[in-house]
């Protein structure tokens, strides 16, 4: 399958980034594809669907939080500045605001569960083909809290328990965290999930960089 470039999405980009600088050098090899959108090389090794979710809620007030499409670039706020000229604003100011190029993708998010529940079912059907190792990589808009991110691994679980294809991990990322969720069977639930904390300097590390290999700058 032909590698598509990276600029089509911001997110995955971010997606790949932050896993590599995470996780390690297993992440850092992976090309932008279609049908998962991470893929190693050799296109068996390691799959990872990337997506995001928002509680409906949230959807009414996108145009608070915000397109920043309205505010006059203010020359001492190197963030904002950044979010103006790039659009997109994931990983800088605490993520209170949305940039225009990033408007669309959220407006399509789904809440978490209804999101976990339309890709387990297509992984499972074949739909992004089978890899050595699966992985379901999910950007919150909310911030999450240890519970909420046991809640969404344990309703992963549950619904692709009886699948023959299905995800090994749950990537949960919101601004602030990572939460990697080891969907294996045989382990302990006390072993199966592990926060990781993203400081302000690694998001907007991780911001530079997924806007760089857009632009190819």
């Amino acid at each position: 399958m032909a590698t598509r470039k990276f600029g089509t999405c911001f997110f995955e980009q971010y997606a790949q980034i932050s896993l590599s600088a995470l996780l390690g050098s297993e992440f850092d090899c992976l090309v932008n594809r279609d049908r998962p959108d991470l893929q190693s090389k050799d296109g068996h090794s390691l799959g990872i669907e990337v997506t995001r979710a928002m509680e409906e809620s949230k959807n009414a007030h996108l145009e608070l939080l915000n397109d920043v499409a309205g505010i006059t670039p203010a020359g001492h706020d190197e963030e904002i500045d950044q979010i103006l000229e790039h659009g997109y604003g994931y990983g800088l100011r605490e993520g209170r605001y949305i940039g225009v190029k990033e408007l669309s993708y959220w407006s399509m998010a789904l809440p978490l569960r209804r999101i976990i529940e339309s890709k387990v079912s297509k992984v499972g059907n074949g739909f992004y083909g089978r890899y050595d190792k699966m992985g379901l990589f999910i950007f919150s808009r909310e911030n999450l809290r240890d519970n909420e991110a046991l809640k969404a691994l344990d309703y992963t679980i549950s619904l692709q328990r009886y699948q023959d294809i299905r995800y090994n991990r749950l990537y949960l990322a919101d601004v602030d965290d990572l939460y990697v969720c080891n969907l294996d069977d045989g382990l302990k639930e006390s072993s199966r999930l592990i926060r990781y904390a993203v400081t302000q300097e690694q998001r907007k590390e991780f911001y530079r960089e997924a806007v760089r290999r857009q632009t190819g700058n």
